[in-house]
């Protein structure tokens, strides 16, 4: 598999809380979108994990597209 499946083509808000660590889902298979629950394993792809800095809502990536990877940055926008 050289591509992620398009999980979703709008950004998911998410309550981050400051310190802690998030597995986001690179691949796109994952049921508990935008986070990672293993579904990943055979395809190549990884979790992408982010720590976040402060608490707050993140807009994260469900395209898969991004180039900000967690986060959405409007790649959904060109699908």
């Amino acid at each position: 598999m050289n591509q992620p499946k398009i999980a979703g083509k709008q950004p998911m808000p998410v309550e981050l809380e400051a310190g802690k660590t998030y597995a986001w889902c690179s691949c796109g298979h994952s049921g508990s979108q935008p986070f990672c629950d293993g579904s990943h394993k055979g395809t190549g792809f990884t979790p992408t994990v982010v720590r976040a800095e402060e608490t707050k809502t993140a807009y994260m990536c469900t395209c898969k597209q991004t180039g900000n990877p967690g986060f959405c940055d409007g790649s959904h926008k060109g699908l």
